[in-house]
């Protein structure tokens, strides 16, 4: 089991050149992207910038804005944004702070990774005897065992 400690206590300075008042915290990294936790302290800024990847910058908590291009707009929790790669994209705040995971993914597709999932699909057929499509499958019916039926916990029988 690995365990990624992040947030208060882990983070450190974070962001490109020009970047106010925003701390951070990798939890991933590798060749297939980037993993990150990002707070927003008040007034804080992630100035326009462009990134070779395609990113998702998802927002837990507090709340604040995005850009992408000329487009701005407020977002709240709940909501990702995607940064397309290439793209001028940027963040900030007003009088709140804003948590976010930011997520980095290689390149602006996945053209270089394409044929590997499938790849691994086809030898568990036997060879290669078709392709799986998308969503094919389903998870086997689980039966309910009388002993593990808990009366007391309000969950229906």
């Amino acid at each position: 089991m690995d365990i990624r400690r992040f947030g208060p206590g882990h983070r450190r300075p974070e962001g490109p050149a020009g970047t106010v008042n925003v701390t951070g915290q990798a939890i991933h990294s590798d060749a297939r992207g980037h993993i990150s936790e990002l707070l927003l302290g008040r007034r804080a800024l992630i100035p326009p910038h462009t990134n070779p990847n395609t990113t998702w910058f998802i927002v837990i908590s507090g709340g604040g804005f995005v850009q992408v291009g000329d487009e701005r707009t407020r977002v709240s929790p709940g909501e990702a944004i995607l940064w397309p790669a290439e793209g001028f994209h940027g963040a900030y705040t007003e009088e709140t702070e804003m948590r976010a995971i930011v997520v980095e993914l290689t390149g602006p597709d996945d053209a270089w990774a394409r044929g590997i999932l499938e790849g691994q699909a086809r030898r568990a057929l036997g060879g290669g005897a078709r392709l799986l499509e998308k969503g094919e499958g389903q998870l086997a019916e689980r039966l309910p065992n009388p002993k593990d039926y808990d009366p007391s916990s309000g969950e229906p029988w």
